[in-house]
């Protein structure tokens, strides 16, 4: 790819509208009404706050509203003690950072549960709400960071796997038309697209030339009418929508209402300077994408085009 800074730059104030910072969620729970309303009001302003007034009922918010960044729970409870009630979360969400409050001397449980690596602190109750905020705020840093960390691994690995599967393609084939589809489909996958289209140009032209993937088994190809490919092939950039519906450059694209995709990037393949085809990601729902998604798609692309280039050289010898 060329100049790929430039072509990020270029996406990354649509993608910023978009990707607004969300508050993480967090899970109060206590059977004390009282302790649950001071500790819903003592953090609502800076997380999204679920509370529960049982381990029982913890159990189903979590099931109904999915992961969360911290649980702060009550140690003596009627039914399930706090630290039996989030020993089961360990196993569906490992990343969730546990705090547990007492009231009692229950060393022996508290102990217990930390050495397990089930309670990241316990705080005595009554609790100094300055100290307990702190608590909490370490929490989420620590999950924050733990998730980022667990990000960065994936997106290496996924690299990793997708430059493996070019290199077998490309070593495989026998032509250049026999390596598009399997791409297509490493690509989709890499990225969790639904649909993924590789076609390739003649200058500046769309030939018929193309390799398909989707999750269904059947796409369609509109890229000859699709505004956001004629852009891309245009100025040789990057050109993304991550909400269809609410882009007034696509009101007219009926293409998009037929076949339900809400999310769309297309981006030129190109070997230095020339363009070999345009590579399309299509998702069914609106989606975000972060700066170093972006990174990761330009790069992939660039590794795209490596493969594409090698494998027109073979096809030649």
């Amino acid at each position: 790819m060329d100049k790929p800074n430039l072509e990020i730059d270029k996406v990354q104030s649509q993608v910023m509208t978009l990707e607004r910072p969300k508050k993480l969620k967090i899970l109060v729970v206590d059977d004390e009404p009282d302790n649950l309303d001071l500790l819903y009001r003592t953090f609502r302003r800076d997380f999204n706050v679920l509370k529960a007034d049982s381990g029982v009922n913890a159990l189903q918010v979590l099931a109904a509203e999915g992961e969360v960044a911290v649980i702060i729970s009550d140690q003596r409870m009627p039914e399930m003690k706090g630290t039996e009630f989030l020993s089961k979360t360990v196993p569906q969400f490992p990343d969730t950072v546990r705090i547990i409050l007492t009231g009692f001397t229950d060393i022996e449980d508290l102990v217990e549960a930390i050495n397990a690596g089930q309670v990241y602190k316990y705080i005595t109750k009554p609790w100094d709400p300055g100290e307990l905020k702190a608590v909490v705020q370490r929490a989420a840093e620590t999950y924050d960071l733990l998730k980022q960390r667990t990000e960065e691994l994936r997106r290496a690995h996924a690299q990793m796997a997708l430059l493996s599967v070019l290199v077998q393609v490309t070593q495989a084939a026998s032509n250049l038309e026999e390596t598009l589809a399997p791409i297509a489909r490493a690509v989709s996958e890499t990225f969790g697209a639904e649909g993924c289209i590789l076609q390739l140009t003649d200058g500046n032209t769309l030939v018929p030339t193309q390799g398909t993937y989707s999750d269904t088994g059947t796409i369609e190809n509109w890229l000859s009418l699709d505004p956001l490919t004629k852009e891309a092939i245009a100025t040789g950039q990057m050109q993304v929508s991550l909400n269809v519906l609410k882009d007034t450059k696509l009101v007219d694209a009926i293409h998009y209402q037929k076949t339900g995709v809400q999310a769309h990037l297309v981006i030129p393949i190109s070997y230095r300077n020339q363009l070999l085809g345009v590579l399309s990601l299509q998702w069914k729902q609106p989606c975000t994408l972060r700066e170093d998604e972006l990174v990761l798609i330009n790069l992939s692309a660039q590794l795209v085009a490596i493969a594409l280039t090698s494998s027109r050289h073979q096809t030649t010898v």
